[in-house]
Order: structure tokens, then C-alpha cells, then sequence
């Protein structure tokens, strides 16, 4: 299924030369653009430039909202995952 406005499947993101996304092995926290954005002192529209310019992979919401991977971003700060918080 397509996008009617950009042509990308729904619920995955294109990135410049990207390739297929994969399906996380694994259940994975999702980070919005702006917990993204706090983790590495940044504007979020330079966290939503970076996915569309393929330096970040992202999902999207149902809505069109970008969602990213926690493990990736972590993984970009060289830190570990923290656990998830219990609400």
C-alpha cells in the first residue's frame, strides 16, 4: 500500500539511497522527533532533515507522524539503551 501524496509505502520512510526497510527483530522503543532532538541538543526539524536525507531511518505513524528507533539513536550517541520507564 502507497501514499497517495509521496509514493512511499505507508509506514516506512525513504531515506536518500536507502534500501527496503527491515522489520525490527525485536520490539523497539520509539522515540517522537522531539525526544530525538533533546538527546542530541538539536532543533527537531534537523532530526526530520536528517531522516529524509537518510543519515536517520524512521517509521511512520498511521497519522504520517516520523517515529525513530531507539537503538538507532542510542546507537549514534555511542550510548546503551536505557531501559523502559514503567508509567
Amino acid at each position: 500500500m502507497t501514499s497517495p501524496h509521496a509514493g512511499i509505502p505507508v509506514g516506512t520512510e525513504s531515506g536518500a539511497g536507502s534500501a527496503a526497510p527491515t522489520p525490527p527483530s525485536a520490539p523497539d522503543t520509539l522515540l517522537t522527533p522531539a525526544q530525538v532532538a533533546s538527546l542530541f541538543h538539536v532543533d527537531p526539524k534537523t532530526v526530520t532533515r536528517w531522516a529524509q536525507t537518510g543519515k536517520l531511518s524512521s517509521i511512520r505513524t498511521l497519522g504520517g507522524h516520523r517515529r525513530y528507533r531507539a537503538s538507532e539513536v542510542y546507537g549514534l550517541l555511542g550510548q546503551p539503551v536505557p531501559p523502559p520507564s514503567v508509567r
